[in-house]
C-alpha cells in the first residue's frame, strides 16, 4: 500500500513536466550547470542511466537508486568543460544506507573557472586584479527501496552563483522512480524529474550604477537596475536497461533513455556496457539531440561516448569493501571532447 501511495504521489509532477516544455521559451533558462556532470561512470553513457544508476551518482540522475548500494559509497569526480579554457566540473558525493530499505545521500558539485583578470574600459589589459566566480549546488536526499522491486527517493538542492558583487540563489527538487522485476533482477525501468524549483535573481552591488541626477540637479546618484528573474532547467528522465547475464564471471547491460526538457530540444539515446567479474567495466553509448541537425543551436554534448571502471576489493574475506576507477569520455561540437575521472570507495 505504501509503494503504491508513493507513485500515485509522483505521477501527477511526472505528466505536468513532461508536458511542460514550451518551444518559445528555448534558451530562457539558468544555472545550466545543474546539467554537467562530473561523475565519470554515467558520463560515460551521457547520463543515460536513468534506470539502473545506484549510490552517489544516483543523486545527479535518479535519487530513486541511491538506496541500491550495500552499506556506504563515496565518490569524487572531476571533468573538464570546454578544453583550454580552465573550467572544471568537481563533484562529492556520499550516500549511507540507514536500516534494511533506506540511504540518506549528500552530493556537493561546482565549477571551477580559475582566476579571471579583472578589466575596464580604461584599462582593457586588466588592472592587475583578478576574480573567481563561485558556482556550486548541494544536494540532499532520501531514497527507499520495496521489497527489493520498487524504489522511489526525493531530494532538495540549494543552487548558488556568485562573483564578488553579483550573487543569486535557489532552491530545487528532484524526485524519481526505479522498477526492478526479472529472474535476476535483470530488468530495470527508470523515471526522473529533475530541477523543479524556485525562480532565481541576481542582486547586489554589482547591479548598481552611478549617474546624473534628473531634471537640472548636477549631483551624481546611484541607480539600481533591476536583473530579470530565471527559470532552472527542468527535465524529465524515462530510462530502461536489461542485463543479460553469461555465465557467472559476464554480463552485457543494453539501456536506452529519453529525455524531455523544458527549454531545450529533446534527446533520444542508449547504450551498452560490459561487466567482467564485477572488475572490470567498459561503457560507450549514442545521444541524439534533436536539434542537432543544426549546429549552431545544437548543445555542446552529443553523439559518441565511452568510458570504464575498475574496481578491486580491499580484502579477500570482504568483497563488499571495494576502491575503484572511474574513466569517461564524451564527444563535444567545439573543443575535441572532454574527459572525467573519478574514484569511488563502497565499505
Amino acid at each position: 500500500m505504501n509503494k503504491l501511495l508513493y507513485i500515485i504521489l509522483i505521477w501527477p509532477a511526472v505528466i505536468s513536466a513532461a508536458f511542460a516544455g514550451n518551444p518559445d521559451r528555448q534558451g530562457e533558462a539558468g544555472a545550466y550547470e545543474l546539467l554537467m556532470n562530473p561523475w565519470a561512470r554515467s558520463a560515460g553513457l551521457h547520463t543515460m542511466n536513468t534506470a539502473s544508476v545506484q549510490g552517489v551518482e544516483a543523486n545527479w540522475i535518479n535519487v530513486a537508486g541511491m538506496s541500491r548500494i550495500h552499506k556506504t559509497e563515496v565518490v569524487v569526480g572531476t571533468a573538464d568543460y570546454l578544453r583550454g579554457t580552465d573550467i572544471r566540473m568537481n563533484g562529492f558525493g556520499i550516500s549511507q544506507r540507514v536500516g534494511t530499505s533506506g540511504a540518506f545521500g549528500l552530493s556537493i558539485t561546482g565549477l571551477s573557472f580559475g582566476d579571471i583578470p579583472v578589466t575596464t574600459t580604461d584599462q582593457p589589459e586588466g588592472t592587475g586584479a583578478t576574480f573567481s566566480p563561485a558556482f556550486f549546488n548541494i544536494g540532499f536526499g532520501y531514497a527507499h527501496t520495496f521489497a527489493n522491486k520498487v524504489s522511489v527517493g526525493v531530494l532538495v538542492r540549494g543552487i548558488s552563483e556568485s562573483i564578488a558583487d553579483v550573487s543569486a540563489f535557489g532552491f530545487a527538487i528532484d524526485a524519481g522512480v526505479q522498477y526492478v522485476t526479472g529472474e535476476q533482477d535483470n530488468f530495470k525501468f527508470g523515471i526522473s524529474l529533475r530541477n523543479v524549483g524556485s525562480r532565481m535573481t541576481f542582486e547586489g552591488e554589482g547591479l548598481s550604477i552611478a549617474g546624473p541626477s534628473p531634471g537640472n540637479g548636477n549631483y551624481p546618484l546611484t541607480f539600481n537596475q533591476r536583473a530579470a528573474a530565471f527559470e532552472l532547467p527542468s527535465m524529465l528522465n524515462i530510462g530502461l536497461s536489461y542485463d543479460f547475464i553469461i555465465g557467472e564471471k559476464h554480463r552485457i547491460t543494453a539501456l536506452g533513455n529519453f529525455t524531455a526538457n523544458s527549454f531545450s530540444e529533446d534527446q533520444l539515446g542508449g547504450g551498452l556496457e560490459y561487466g567482467f567479474n564485477s572488475m572490470l567495466m567498459l561503457r560507450g553509448g549514442y545521444r541524439y539531440d534533436f536539434s542537432q541537425r543544426n549546429t549552431v543551436s545544437a548543445p555542446l554534448y552529443t553523439g559518441p561516448c565511452a568510458g570504464a571502471s575498475f574496481e578491486l576489493p580491499l580484502s579477500k574475506d570482504n568483497k563488499k569493501t571495494r576502491v575503484g576507477i572511474d574513466y569517461a569520455w564524451r564527444h563535444t561540437k567545439i573543443f575535441n571532447g572532454s574527459h572525467n575521472i573519478g574514484v569511488r570507495l563502497s565499505i
